[in-house]
């Protein structure tokens, strides 16, 4: 799809992460440096970018502070909008310690000059079970679930956040459109079998439902002998078209360009948020 000259590039990072958290950070910073170069304004980290391994997660989140600080330094020097996929946090937003051992997993919103302008913590914890190697998953053993709606406003747009397992609650996403959400982003780590089933027609429900752009930002491949994930980071149009793809396992990254006029003159050609009745 052919956008006006001037539109901003969006893009959306995928990586494989592991336990080596200096390592993770450098794969990032890379991918951060290379969709800078080319032309993004905004870019969207996946879920547990920083560390893949829920027996650190404590730990790292002690280093929560230079971890940010880092990523403020790096956004400020290539001028990027960044959201940072998810970091564990032993504090809730409001500066309360978490005491029972657990930490919240954390979305973080950085701007191009460095600061944290928004901070969104996982509702939806996933607590399944799956036919795959792992099993069973029980993110609330680790994680304490958060529960508020958060948006950030950037210049080119207001950003609604959610994480992975969110993408399934309709609920979320239209209450980020009632505050006035533009895009939509989804750092994620889907497992390769949920992700296979449904990642893509998720991300494609829920733009097409809002009539909004959906940033699909997910882990991709082989983090441990039992851990799989789906990867296939993806943007979406509020016309739920496919406007790029990362099929591959693996770091790397997508573009897309961030046609706001397009989406507001779908709005208007097609108002379905006016003709909604319940509330």
């Amino acid at each position: 799809m052919n956008a006006p000259l001037g539109t901003p590039i969006v893009a959306a990072i995928q990586l494989c992460s592991g336990p080596d958290l200096s390592r993770n950070l450098d794969e990032a910073e890379e991918q951060l440096r290379q969709v800078a170069a080319a032309g993004a304004v905004l870019a969207v980290l996946p879920e547990n970018f920083a560390v893949f391994d829920a027996t650190q997660y404590r730990a790292v989140a002690g280093q929560l502070h230079g971890i940010l600080e880092r990523l403020g330094r790096l956004a400020r020097e290539l001028q990027l909008w960044i959201v940072a996929g998810t970091l564990p946090a032993a504090t809730r937003p409001d500066g309360s310690q978490i005491r029972d051992g657990r930490v919240r997993t954390a979305c973080h919103v950085i701007s191009a000059s460095g600061e944290c302008v928004a901070r969104y913590d996982k509702i939806h914890l996933f607590d399944v079970d799956v036919d795959d190697a792992q099993g069973v998953y029980r993110e609330s053993a680790t994680f304490e679930s958060g529960d508020k709606v958060v948006c950030a406003d950037t210049p080119f747009g207001r950003i609604g956040l959610t994480i992975c397992y969110d993408l399934r609650f309709p609920e979320l996403f239209r209450a980020l459109l009632d505050q006035g959400a533009d895009i939509i982003t989804v750092p994620a780590a889907f497992t390769a079998v949920t992700g296979e089933a449904h990642w893509q027609v998720l991300l494609q429900a829920r733009a097409i439902e809002n009539q909004i752009m959906v940033i699909g930002a997910g882990q991709g491949g082989w983090h441990s002998p039992s851990r799989q994930t789906w990867g296939h980071t993806q943007i979406v149009d509020a016309w739920g078209r496919v406007l790029a793809e990362r099929q591959p396992a693996g770091a790397g990254f997508v573009v897309a360009p961030w046609d706001r006029d397009e989406q507001i003159s779908l709005h208007k050609r097609m108002p379905a948020q006016k003709h909604r009745r319940i509330r």
